[in-house]
C-alpha cells in the first residue's frame, strides 16, 4: 500500500512515469470485487497522466501530487459526466459543465482522476447500501459493510487501489467509513473546504474531505484542496476525553486505546448531547427533503425505497420545527465552545462498533439492535452538528477488524490535529493495516 507522497516524489524523480502508475492502477481497478467503483474515467485518466509526464519532460515540477491516481465520491462534478450523486434519477442528466472546485485543484497539483466511486443514493446513510449499484464491500472482510455514505471512497483506499479518495461528510459519512475500514478520513470544520460542484445533502453540516493512508497524506492532500500552507507547532497539547453519551456506546478497546493516549486527561461530558443528535436529524431531514421536493412529487418510484421515505417524512416537516432546532444549534454551539475552550484535542470514538454483516446490518444501540444504516453515525453527528473538524484515526489492529477513534478540535485547528496523530502514528496507536487478499498493488 503506497502512500500518495512516495508515488508523487518517484514521478516527480523520474524514477516512474505518471502514465505507468496510471495504467497499474487502471488494472487494478478493473479487477474491484467491492462493488466500490461506478465509472473508470480511462481516457481523461491517460491524459491527465500525459500532462504530468509532459511538465516533467519540459523541466517543470507538477505539484506535490505529481502522477498520484486518485477517485472521487459519486456526487462530485466531472467536467462531461452527470452527476448522479448515486441515484439513477440523474443518470442521464445534462453533463457537468466543469469539474468541482476540489477536483481542480487537485489537477493543478498533479493528481490524476481514475475514477467515480459508490455511495448511499443521495448521501443518505451510513452503509453504502445503493439499491441502483450495489452495496460496497469492506476490503478487511467482504461479508461486511464498508460503512457510508462515503464507503466506495473508504473502500478503495483501505483495499490499496487508490492512495487516497475524496469523500463528503454531512453527518458522519467520512469517519464512519474510514473507522469501518480502517484509514484516515477527516471531516473539516464547516465550509473549511471548497463545496462548488459538489451535489448537496444538508448544507447546514456538508463538508468534503479526503480518505488516505497516512497522515502525511493527509497534510499533503489538506494543503492543496485548503489552498494554505502553515508551519507547525511544538507546543504542548491540552486533551481531554469525551464521556457521557461518547463512552455508553462505545467498544472496550476505543475506551482504553483512549486511556492509554490520554491517561491523565480529563473527561468531559458535553450537556444535552441526545438532544444535539436530534436536532441534527431534524435539520438534515428538512434540508434534504426541501432539496428534493419536486423530484418526490414528480419521480417518487426512481428513488431508493429506503432514502425515499426518509426523504418524504424530511418534507413534510413543518418550517417551524426546523427554525427551533437551528435556533438550539446556534445557542448549542456557543455553549460547548465556551466548554471546550481550555483544550486543543478531544478524543471519541468514530463508531460505536466494528463493522456489521452486510446479511444482518444492525448494530448493538443502548442495549437493543439498532438499523446500522442510521445509528453508525451515533459519535459523528453529534460533532458535525458543532461544525468541528474531526480527524477519525485508525487503531492499530494487525489481524482484526478495523476500528476508529476521532481526534477533535476546535474550528480552524485541522494542523493541530493532523501533528497529534502524526504523533499517534509515531508511537504505534493508530496506523492502518493490510486489508488482506483484496489488497491492490500501486505501482
Amino acid at each position: 500500500m503506497r502512500q500518495a507522497i512516495d508515488i508523487a516524489a518517484d514521478v516527480r524523480a523520474g524514477r516512474i512515469t505518471a502514465a505507468a502508475v496510471v495504467e497499474a492502477c487502471l488494472a487494478a481497478l478493473g479487477r474491484d470485487e467491492l462493488v466500490a467503483v461506478t465509472r473508470i474515467l480511462s481516457e481523461r485518466a491517460r491524459a491527465e497522466a500525459a500532462e504530468v509526464d509532459a511538465q516533467i519532460a519540459a523541466g517543470r515540477d507538477p505539484g506535490p501530487l505529481a502522477g498520484v491516481p486518485y477517485g472521487v465520491k459519486d456526487l462530485f462534478d466531472v467536467a462531461g459526466l452527470p452527476t448522479t450523486a448515486g441515484s439513477t434519477l440523474y443518470a442521464d442528466a445534462a453533463p457537468a459543465r466543469a469539474d468541482a472546485e476540489a477536483i481542480r485543484r487537485l489537477r493543478d497539483a498533479g493528481a490524476v482522476l481514475v475514477a467515480t466511486l459508490n455511495m448511499d443514493e443521495f448521501a443518505y446513510g451510513f452503509a453504502t447500501i445503493n439499491a441502483a449499484y450495489g452495496t460496497t464491500r469492506n476490503p478487511h472482510d467482504p461479508a461486511r459493510l464498508a460503512g457510508g455514505s462515503s464507503g466506495g471512497s473508504a473502500a478503495v483506499v483501505a483495499a490499496g487501489l487508490l492512495p487516497f479518495a475524496l469523500g463528503s461528510d454531512t453527518n458522519g459519512s467520512i469517519r464512519v467509513p474510514a473507522s469501518l475500514t480502517g484509514v484516515y478520513g477527516i471531516k473539516a470544520t464547516h465550509d473549511e473546504l471548497p463545496m462548488a460542484g459538489v451535489f448537496p445533502f444538508a448544507e447546514s453540516f456538508d463538508d468534503i474531505g479526503p480518505f488516505t493512508v497516512s497522515v502525511a497524506d493527509m497534510r499533503v492532500v489538506w494543503d492543496v484542496l485548503s489552498g494554505t500552507t502553515a508551519e507547525p507547532t511544538d507546543q504542548p497539547l491540552r486533551i481531554a476525553l469525551l464521556g457521557g453519551r461518547f463512552r455508553e456506546n462505545a467498544d472496550p478497546d476505543q475506551l482504553a486505546a483512549m486511556a492509554e493516549i490520554a491517561p491523565d486527561a480529563p473527561v468531559i461530558e458535553l450537556p444535552d448531547i441526545a438532544r444535539a443528535r436530534s436536532a441534527a436529524f431534524v435539520i438534515t431531514a428538512f434540508e434534504g427533503g426541501k432539496l428534493h421536493r419536486a423530484a418526490l412529487a414528480e419521480q417518487a418510484m426512481a428513488f431508493d425505497p429506503q432514502v425515499r421515505d426518509r426523504l418524504i417524512a424530511g418534507a413534510l416537516l413543518p418550517q417551524a420545527l426546523y427554525d427551533e432546532a437551528q435556533a438550539f444549534r446556534a445557542a448549542f454551539k456557543q455553549r460547548i465552545a465556551d466548554l471546550i475552550a481550555p483544550y486543543d484535542v478531544l478524543l471519541a470514538p468514530a463508531t460505536p462498533c466494528v463493522a456489521p454483516l452486510i446479511a444482518d446490518p444492525r448494530i448493538m444501540i443502548d442495549g437493543a439492535l439498532s438499523p446500522a444504516r442510521a445509528d453508525l453515525g451515533i459519535h459523528s453527528q453529534p460533532i458535525s452538528f458543532l461544525g468541528l473538524p474531526s480527524l477519525a484515526v485508525p487503531l492499530a489492529r494487525p489481524g482484526r477488524l478495523p476500528l476508529g477513534l476521532q481526534v477533535i478540535g476546535r474550528a480552524g485547528t485541522e494542523r493541530t490535529l493532523f501533528r497529534f496523530a502524526a504523533r499517534l502514528e509515531e508511537l504505534g496507536v493508530v496506523g492502518v493495516s493490510p486489508a488482506g487478499a483484496l489488497q491492490g498493488e500501486m505501482a
